[in-house]
This record gives C-alpha cells, sequence and structure tokens, in this order.
C-alpha cells in the first residue's frame, strides 16, 4: 500500500471513493457532482486529499480542510473526510491516512487536526490509539440554514 497527496491531476482515482463515501452517509450516487464538487476543491487549493493505493487501485482517501484559530494565531486543518473501500477496512489503510494527515499536519507547522464523528463509530477506537483526545472542553453546536 502507498500513499500519496492527490492533486487534480489524480480525481478520477478519488471521485469512486469520494462518491462512495457520500452513499455510505446515505446521499445518492452521483460522480458528476462529486467530480466537480472536488475539482472546485482543488482549483481553489481548498483542500489536501490523501489517497491510499494498493497495486495502483484507490482504497481509501481522506479530506482536509484549512481553518485558523484566532486564539492562537495558528492555521490548522479539520479532517474532515476518512473512508476505506469495505474490502479493505481492519487492514491499517485508516490509520495510514491519519498518520498522513499528521505528518503533513507537522510539516507545514499547523496546530493540529479536528475531525467529529458518530458517537457510535466504531472508529473511536483508532483515533484514540493513534493519540487523538475526545475535547471535553468544549461543546459543539452547528447552526442549520433552512434555505438550503
Amino acid at each position: 500500500m502507498t500513499i500519496k497527496k492527490a492533486s487534480i491531476a489524480d480525481l478520477e482515482l478519488v471521485v469512486p471513493l469520494f462518491d462512495a463515501y457520500r452513499v455510505f452517509y446515505k446521499q445518492p450516487s452521483d460522480e458528476e457532482s462529486a467530480r466537480n464538487f472536488l475539482k472546485e476543491r482543488f482549483s481553489k487549493n481548498e483542500t489536501a486529499i490523501f489517497i491510499a493505493l494498493e497495486n495502483q487501485e484507490p482504497i481509501g482517501f481522506t479530506q482536509l480542510y484549512k481553518t485558523f484559530s484566532s486564539v492562537s494565531l495558528q492555521p490548522s486543518y479539520i479532517l474532515n473526510d476518512l473512508f476505506i473501500s469495505p474490502n479493505h477496512r481492519k487492514k491499517g489503510v485508516g490509520e495510514a491516512l491519519l498518520n498522513q494527515a499528521k505528518l503533513h499536519c507537522q510539516e507545514l507547522g499547523f496546530k493540529g487536526l479536528a475531525l467529529e464523528t458518530a458517537v457510535d463509530n466504531p472508529a473511536q477506537k483508532l483515533y484514540e490509539r493513534l493519540d487523538w483526545k475526545n475535547d471535553t472542553d468544549y461543546i459543539h453546536y452547528f447552526w442549520r440554514n433552512s434555505k438550503t
């Protein structure tokens, strides 16, 4: 298995995984919309995507979005997406992608990585094993725009 930072040239490798990720979260399959979304993120330099390959076949990815802390005056990443093809789960792919995201963050001198997950997501054990900490100091709120 190899992990590489994806570029717009890798779009067609990422699209099927990204679409499968969205389907996993109960969205209808729509590779064309997925392609357009990712193409725009790449063209605006709004994403860092790492893709796991086995024999040149894409088997997983993670997507990071940059954000900033006004308090610490530092950039950080939101690890927004992590998906492993079902037949490649429990083989270390997720761990490799998470470690690559951490390394990328360190190389850039960013403050850290944030992620949120469902309370029943079994991946929590993996996050904790890789030194991610459950933030008990803050409560997460979200306002949903009812006009979209």
